[in-house]
């Protein structure tokens, strides 16, 4: 019978009345590696960020080596053995790796730091996991993969770690590096260390891990052996909720609708070699897990990141976008997953958002045009039924749903003809994400296309009439929705590349 390091159960955490997790419970082994997966939003890293002391539980309990015990703070983990590699690494870039490793515990002589003690006692725990990075230089001189190493060494340089969580660790590693790290795994679990290893790369499991867990929608489904996940097994178990909404089961597009956007071999900030179509009165679904590339690529469309190369085309002629006043010139909108950080100036009125994108259509000489503005906000608000007690109503007093609706409004006062909508109902209720689908049918019915990037899956069946899918900056399916399956998105989602 293996040695139980790790108990957490019937966790319950909420956030604003949200449950993100419900009577969650998961058991670690000493000297084991324990995957940890399930789609976006599914509670992983919440329930992780419990474990090392980032957020406090709501209800349950964590025993850690036959105790029970409550962990208040990231340091209070530390100090007993339990450490969190994020994907965002946090080391120090101007420091060298031997004052990364050994901040606030620098070995001293008298009043001063030594720093040949701390470069030897560093140079000393480097080499005992066999990694090769010379301790005296700055860490941001190393690439990404030598500075997970160098996270990983400063997790171990305290005597008693027992577990380290490991949070999609080999999202930004190329296949060398990868298997370096994978070596390293291995030694760690011949030492007795125990692991925790957080990872959308499925393909990756077999090579490591000893056991899977699965969670979806923050509840606990099931904990297999490896030898028993298979990778169908495994997908099955990560998008078996229920879908309440019908998928679409045939496109609405006709064969011979026009295309209106045409992307060629487009390359930006972790988008490689993208290329696809969009036609006149169609919903483009994006799928993908985080870090896949779409986000990226829709910014760079709408000219927020430079583009390194690629051709954009609308309506068959060739289109120069290096800005967001460029694509909107063109006719493109973009309503992004925050809509609070870029949709709206949440501190303006309902009517200032409102036509803030065609402020010039408003305006004469040095005058704005009141009762135009507010003739035209009142005309979409009721079209587009927001619910606000006036147009002069400040926005952040709207709900998600009808914040969502008002950057809708925003670009159709515009008169856009695309557009791209990012993670759409994020963070609102049901009642409202019905609202938005409705008004998305309305649109593409008007003859306006759209592009959805969405991380829930129904969500994508429900409204696409192709859905195209990315993983780590590329293209890797695309699917007519008539032949789409949670199960096939999920296997291109999670494609080695």
């Amino acid at each position: 019978m293996p040695e139980i390091l790790l108990e957490m159960k019937n966790i319950q955490k909420y956030f604003a009345g949200v449950h993100a997790l419900d009577d969650v419970s998961i058991s670690i082994n000493a000297g084991e590696v324990h995957a940890l997966v399930g789609e976006n939003g599914a509670g992983k890293s919440t329930l992780m960020k419990i474990l090392s002391g980032i957020y406090q539980k709501d209800g349950g309990s964590i025993i850690y080596k036959g105790q029970e015990v409550e962990i208040s703070s990231p340091l209070e983990a530390q100090i007993m053995g339990i450490t969190m590699i994020h994907q965002e690494l946090n080391l120090m870039p101007h420091l060298t790796v031997a004052e990364n490793i050994f901040i606030g515990r620098e070995p001293t002589r008298g009043i001063f730091v030594d720093d040949t003690k701390s470069n030897q006692m560093a140079k000393e725990l480097l080499d005992s996991l066999n990694i090769d990075i010379d301790p005296t230089v700055r860490v941001n001189t190393l690439s990404i993969a030598k500075q997970q190493m160098v996270e990983i060494a400063k997790a171990l340089s305290f005597e008693n770690t027992s577990l380290l969580i490991m949070d999609e660790p080999t999202a930004a590693l190329t296949e060398g590096e990868i298997q370096d790290l994978f070596k390293m795994i291995r030694d760690l679990r011949a030492q007795g260390k125990s692991i925790i290893y957080i990872s959308h790369r499925l393909e990756e499991l077999p090579q490591i891990a000893d056991r899977v867990t699965v969670l979806r929608d923050g509840q606990y489904i099931d904990t297999l052996n490896i030898e028993d996940a298979t990778r169908q097994k495994i997908i099955s178990m990560m998008v078996g909720r229920e879908i309440y909404y019908d998928p679409k089961e045939k496109s609405n597009v006709p064969e011979d609708a026009p295309v209106i956007l045409e992307v060629r071999n487009l390359v930006a900030n972790n988008v490689k070699n993208v290329s696809f179509k969009l036609r006149k009165g169609e919903i483009l679904g994006f799928a993908g897990l985080m870090g896949a590339g779409r986000t990226e690529t829709m910014r760079a469309i709408f000219g927020a990141d430079p583009l390194a190369s690629g051709e954009i085309y609308m309506n068959g002629e060739k289109v120069e976008i290096k800005s967001p006043y460029d694509a909107v010139s063109h006719g493109i909108s973009y309503l992004s997953e925050d809509r609070r950080a870029f949709g709206l100036a949440i501190g303006l009125s309902v009517k200032e958002n409102a036509v803030m994108a065609s402020i010039e259509e408003f305006s004469s000489t040095l005058f704005m045009d009141d009762k135009k503005i507010a003739d035209v906000t009142n005309e979409y608000v009721e079209k587009l039924s927001v619910k606000t007690p006036s147009i002069n109503q400040l926005v952040r007093n709207l709900s998600g749903g009808n914040q969502q609706k008002l950057v809708v409004a925003k670009w159709l006062i515009k008169d856009s003809e695309i557009f791209i909508f990012d993670e759409p109902t994020r963070g609102i209720d049901v009642g409202a994400k019905s609202e938005i689908y409705d008004l998305m049918e309305q649109l593409v019915n008007e003859g306006k296309s759209i592009i959805m990037i969405s991380s829930e899956i129904p969500e994508l069946l429900r409204m696409s009439d192709r859905i195209v899918v990315m993983c780590e900056g590329r293209i890797t399916g695309e699917l007519d929705i008539s032949e789409a399956t949670q199960e096939k998105i999920m296997s291109y989602a999670t494609m080695n590349m």
